[in-house]
């Protein structure tokens, strides 16, 4: 018998036993990591800036303003990249002229679909303004959410934005924890490789 009829005859024997499966099929829809008792807010803060990502927290958009003011002039930033028409106004409102260029700013502001709680990520997609560029080409990335864009678990955000596009979901659509990192060299970490070297995320209070 040759090798190949070999294998056909162990192949035609497995489909005429076949293993049982180890286990019965359940309908267990219990979520799997339970909801914590923590406020949604408190427990993003806390999973976002574990991976070396930075929060703040904004009681209202003229905090936000402030908080921005603050931040452009300690970093140093002047080159600001911001294409999204409901969030240009702050810029304006802090004396900023959104910069044009994305190639060469120092860093860029975008909103985002939510932020999932559970894990610390920004939920980003394509059907936002800039799409899936200016949240990775700049050195470093600033979100704009405001409280209701909270949600627990990654199931909730999925669930929202289908209900939110019906059946025309984003081509893409990305789950951002901090800023980029890789320990594929030597096993050190290392972060801004392939995407922005800081994330920001300022959550406002409405």
């Amino acid at each position: 018998m040759s090798a190949r009829e070999n294998i056909l005859q162990k192949i035609k024997q497995a489909l005429e036993n076949p293993v049982p499966v180890p286990y019965d099929i359940s309908d267990d829809t219990s979520n799997l990591y339970p909801r914590n008792l923590e406020d949604d807010a408190v427990l993003f803060a806390q999973e976002f800036t574990k991976l070396q990502g930075k929060f703040a927290y904004c009681s209202n958009e003229d905090d936000l303003c402030q908080q921005l003011i603050t931040l452009f002039a300690e970093q140093g930033f002047t080159k600001i990249y911001c294409s999204d028409e409901k969030l240009k106004p702050f810029l304006l409102h802090a004396g900023i002229t959104p910069y044009h260029n994305l190639a060469d700013c120092d860093c860029s502001i975008t909103g985002c679909e939510y932020l999932v709680a559970r894990t610390g990520s920004m939920v980003l997609s394509a059907k936002q303004t800039d799409g899936r560029t200016a949240s990775v080409y700049a050195p470093v990335h600033i979100c704009i959410a405001y409280n209701h864009q909270l949600v627990f678990d990654i199931e909730d955000a999925l669930v929202f934005l289908k209900e939110k596009y019906k059946n025309n979901l984003p081509s893409f659509i990305s789950f951002a924890t901090g800023p980029s990192r890789t320990a594929d060299i030597e096993k050190t970490l290392v972060t801004g490789v392939h995407g922005p070297k800081e994330a920001y995320c300022f959550l406002v209070e409405e």
